[in-house]
C-alpha cells in the first residue's frame, strides 16, 4: 500500500472515531474527572433553576437536563452505542411538574423504557455536570443545548468566568 492510501486511510479513520459517540466528546474530558462521581439523579421533578444561561431545565437535584437537536418529537431518534450512553444519559420514566414549569409540556417516549420529555424533547443528562447547575454539555457540537421553561433550546455560551483563573471553563 503506498504512503497516500495509508495517509487517507489514517485520516478517514480518525474522522470516524470523531463522528462516533452521537458528538459527546466536546471538552476533551470523557467524564474520568479524577475519580468523582457525577451529581445524583432525582428524576422525580423536572423544574426550573437558575443558571449562568438563565433560568434552565433541571431534575429534583438540580442536575441540567439537555435536549439532542437530532431527536423528533417525542421519540428518541439518537443512535447511541454504549459510550454514548453512559456520557449522556436519559432521563428515564415520567417525572411530576416542579417549580416554574408547565405540567402538560411533561411526557414520555414511546416503547418498553420510556424516556421523559418535555414539549416533546427527549431529556438527557451530560456526565460531566459534577454539580447541582453544571452547565458543561451546553453547545457540544452544536447540538447539546439546556431547554427554557417553554422547552426552547437556549443556544447561547455558557460566560466564561475569569476570576477563577481556570481558562473559563467553570471547573
Amino acid at each position: 500500500m503506498s504512503r497516500s492510501r495509508i495517509t487517507v486511510a489514517g485520516f478517514a479513520l480518525v474522522a470516524a472515531l470523531g463522528f462516533a459517540g452521537c458528538g459527546g466528546g466536546g471538552n476533551g474530558d470523557s467524564g474520568s474527572q479524577g475519580g468523582r462521581a457525577p451529581a445524583a439523579m432525582d428524576t422525580s421533578t423536572v423544574r426550573i433553576d437558575d443558571s449562568p444561561l438563565g433560568d434552565i431545565l433541571v431534575d429534583g437535584s438540580g442536575r441540567t437536563l439537555y435536549l439532542f437537536t437530532e431527536d423528533g418529537k417525542n421519540t428518541n431518534s439518537m443512535d447511541c452505542d454504549a459510550a454514548c450512553l453512559k456520557l449522556w444519559p436519559p432521563m428515564e420514566g415520567e417525572p411530576e411538574a416542579g417549580t416554574g414549569v408547565e405540567a402538560s409540556l411533561i411526557g414520555t417516549t414511546k416503547g418498553s423504557e420510556p424516556q421523559a420529555t418535555y414539549a416533546g424533547h427527549p431529556l438527557y443528562y451530560y456526565a460531566d455536570d459534577r454539580a447541582a447547575g453544571d452547565v458543561k454539555g451546553q453547545g457540544i457540537d452544536k447540538i447539546w443545548y439546556v431547554l427554557d421553561a417553554e422547552g426552547t433550546a437556549v443556544k447561547k455560551s455558557v460566560p466564561s468566568t475569569e476570576d477563577n483563573d481556570n481558562g473559563g471553563y467553570g471547573y
